[in-house]
């Protein structure tokens, strides 16, 4: 797996790294903790998604930055997800 690249960026004003369209189309897939944001995502960013796929995690957006609680639960489901 080392030929991943990955970035964070939120969706919050708020975000230290914002999602924006240069960011989108960027990625190969994309990856959402809740339903919601994916449907936002989807929404914003309509034109610069494409053929780009939006994943939800279905991991609460209750956690903090790298809290371990919260790396966990990605290394539990991202590898399905990965190539």
């Amino acid at each position: 797996m080392s030929n991943i690249a990955v970035r964070s960026a939120g969706l919050d004003p708020e975000a230290p790294c914002r999602l924006d369209d240069e960011l989108v189309a960027w990625a190969d897939r994309i990856y959402a903790m809740e339903n919601h944001h994916r449907n936002k995502i989807r929404k914003k960013f309509r034109k610069t998604l494409g053929d780009t796929p939006v994943v939800t995690l279905g991991i609460p957006d209750e956690y903090e930055f790298m809290q371990p609680e919260l790396v966990a639960l990605l290394k539990e489901r991202l590898p399905r997800y990965a190539d």
